[in-house]
């Protein structure tokens, strides 16, 4: 018998094929098959919201090919990705296949391993049809909402703008922390540190000022702050009190879709859409030295903290012959999902918990080396046992007024030895003995002057976590979110800070005023549990939908007759670039290829120029400056501001640094190294990785 297993990728298809071996034969659908037309709505809101589905434009011979497979075979198995938009692949394609709906011809494997697929493969069942009209009520509300705003936007401020129903609420997130942030008014306080020595020979530490020993004082001018400094003149220090306690420091659960995506931000610097591209590959299978092609992390799209028994215990042996039974804590660590968790699946974790990433380093990239590295490690953190310190906070009296000092020492350092997820402290420290009644000697007192600070502008990482706390989008959305308010110029990045444009807010505010509910948080929110509940089958999809748009082709209707005639200019950013006809100061302009320099002059000056953004070093061939530039697909790459007249390009950053050998330009690659790209010298060197505190400081 011949039995043909479809997938989505040839990447999975590959591995897959491997274990399962002859009699079987695996093919990619390479995503979906059967979309939305482009051209136009291809929804019938008369008739209960009907899609009308096309094969995807450039997939015919795909289709046919797997229509030929499928009338060959004795049996099709559909085993596309286990979630909503894989459950909706599998039904297209067996509408396409003329598969029986009713048989048990859908299967999924959670990890891409001998074990996972015989698991998957021993578990047929048929279409979940919730899942599919959950991934249709979806697909069809973002229809509606961009098809239909995207027009009126064009009309009222230009064409080619485009809104989405959560792109908006994300976009409008960014643009209110903007707000917050002008709004902010700083405020002064100070800071007063008592630097005192105990002991002999002397150990120095620093105690905060605190008040008095009846009330915490809050210092707010330097009038105040010199007036205690002058206060304390002569005064004695002495420790009035000693605490000692015991701190248990547990370990975080393992990952899910949106915290790797902010750990990976963080510790990695990578953007959510570059960990799920790098994670994707890591599931689906890559070519192990002694294994061969094998999965090694679990499913990357969930939003569960479940663990599988089998795996739980396959890593505690690793955990007890590593380093010991004392790594284990006394009751297993169990992790509780959030109330909206759907927990199709499991954390993020090791497919094979023994891979260790030193075992497989060599078989991948640095970028897997490093994501792989970061889901292992969590994960077996997330087992072990508590990180135990020894507390210490000291009062000391001086005069009628408190300073205070705390700090602690690692009894135990449990889960840590493999994941430390603590921040640097300057003023939690390991402090020298002392007890109550020890004199302190004075070395000085610092008063610094401080200003409150305005909140941060939101990073990838912490918008993702803005997102997750206000139960807008899924762990599969996240990252096509911010890569589309991105790549639609409602929003920039600034040293890896989100910041909106100024087309981001007039877009905002005419959604604010006119699409109340398509940019209200807790309406978007209300609207994905209303989704998830149709996944869960308590639901109908075209009641939802039908309630939606009730509302919303009134408020479009209204919209288009408040601001009929209505035309709203989007303020023009100035350069500092003169225009060289006419000499007035160039200004920032999109695009259909991004963003260039144009002048105001226009239509009497049609001058434009591309924005060039020069960077550190020079070219290696010919000593001209280099420049950043992007590609037709958006890819940054770096070249000699000659151009074809010099020819030299590179996708490596040019640093600041020099050859040691020839003096050139050193350029930053991947896996952490400096290269000269000089052909004859052929320099390279490893970067020494900075840590969190010192990148912070620079």
């Amino acid at each position: 018998m011949s039995k043909l297993v479809i997938v989505e990728s040839p990447a999975k298809a590959k591995t897959i094929q491997k274990y399962l071996g002859p009699g079987y034969e695996v093919m990619a659908s390479m995503g979906h098959v059967r979309d939305l037309p482009k051209s136009k709505l291809g929804i019938d809101v008369e008739h209960d919201f009907r899609p009308q589905y096309v094969n995807i434009e450039g997939k015919t011979q795909l289709i046919h090919d797997l229509q030929n497979a499928a009338a060959k075979s004795d049996f099709v198995y559909l085993a596309t990705d286990p979630d909503r938009e894989g459950e909706a692949i599998s039904w297209h394609l067996a509408q396409l296949l003329a598969l029986n709906m009713n048989e048990a011809n859908r299967v999924t494997f959670n990890e891409i391993t001998k074990t996972g697929i015989q698991e998957g493969m021993s578990k047929p069942r048929s279409l979940d049809l919730d899942f599919v009209d959950a991934q249709q009520a979806r697909r069809v509300l973002d229809r509606i909402v961009g098809y239909k705003i995207s027009p009126f936007l064009w009309k009222k401020v230009r064409r080619g703008l485009s809104a989405g129903r959560v792109q908006s609420v994300a976009v409008k997130i960014i643009v209110d922390r903007e707000r917050e942030i002008r709004a902010f008014v700083p405020e002064e306080y100070w800071s007063l540190d008592a630097v005192l020595k105990v002991g002999k020979p002397a150990v120095t530490f620093k105690a905060r000022f605190y008040g008095t020993p009846e009330a915490k004082l809050d210092v707010v001018t330097e009038e105040q702050a010199l007036g205690i400094v002058a206060e304390l003149e002569g005064a004695d220090y002495v420790v009035s009190s000693v605490k000692k306690g015991v701190r248990r420091k547990k370990p975080l659960p393992p990952f899910i879709t949106s915290t790797l995506q902010q750990e990976a931000s963080k510790k990695l610097g990578f953007t959510a859409k570059r960990t799920m591209s790098i994670a994707q590959a890591l599931y689906e299978g890559v070519e192990v030295s002694g294994l061969g092609t094998t999965g090694l992390i679990t499913y990357m799209r969930t939003d569960s903290l479940r663990i599988s028994e089998e795996a739980r215990s396959a890593a505690e042996k690793v955990i007890r012959d590593r380093f010991g039974n004392e790594y284990l804590p006394e009751k297993r660590n169990y992790y509780k999902s959030r109330s909206s968790a759907q927990d199709a699946h499991e954390a993020i974790r090791p497919a094979m918990p023994e891979l260790t990433p030193e075992r497989v380093k060599g078989d991948l990239t640095p970028e897997q080396f490093k994501l792989y590295s970061l889901i292992w490690s969590r994960f077996f953190a997330s087992l072990m046992a508590p990180c135990v310190q020894d507390t210490v906070s000291v009062d000391v009296s001086a005069g009628k007024y408190l300073f205070k000092a705390s700090g602690y020492h690692v009894r135990f350092n449990g889960y840590t030895v493999l994941y430390d997820d603590a921040a640097d402290d300057e003023d939690e420290k390991n402090l020298p003995p002392m007890k109550a009644g020890d004199h302190l000697d004075l070395k000085k007192l610092q008063p610094d002057q401080h200003f409150t600070q305005p909140p941060l502008r939101y990073t990838e990482a912490s918008l993702i976590k803005a997102l997750e706390e206000k139960n807008i989008g899924r762990p599969s959305t996240y990252a096509p979110i911010i890569s589309t308010v991105l790549q639609r110029d409602y929003v920039e990045t600034e040293k890896k800070f989100l910041k909106p444009t100024a087309l981001g807010e007039i877009v905002t505010e005419l959604m604010e005023q006119n699409f109340t509910n398509i940019v209200d948080e807790s309406f978007t929110a209300k609207m994905e549990k209303e989704l998830d509940e149709i996944e869960s089958g308590k639901r109908k999809w075209v009641k939802v939908m039908d309630q939606f748009y009730s509302d919303f082709s009134k408020t479009l209707a209204t919209a288009e007759e408040t601001l009929n005639g209505t035309k709203i200019k989007v303020p023009e950013v100035e350069s500092d670039v003169v225009c060289d006809l006419c000499g007035r100061k160039m200004v920032i302009k999109t695009g259909r290829f991004g963003k260039f320099l144009a002048c105001p002059g226009f239509p009497e000056c049609k001058n434009t120029k591309p924005i060039v953004q020069e960077m550190p070093g020079e070219c290696p061939k010919c000593g001209g400056k280099i420049v950043q530039r992007k590609s037709a697909k958006g890819y940054k790459f770096f070249c000699c501001e000659k151009g074809k007249a010099c020819g030299f390009i590179t996708w490596n950053e040019p640093t600041k640094e020099r050859c040691p050998q020839c003096g050139k330009t050193l350029f930053k690659a991947r896996g952490g190294i400096l290269k000269c790209e000089v052909e004859d010298c052929g320099f390279e060197k490893k970067v020494e990785r900075k840590s969190r505190k010192k990148a912070d400081a620079e």
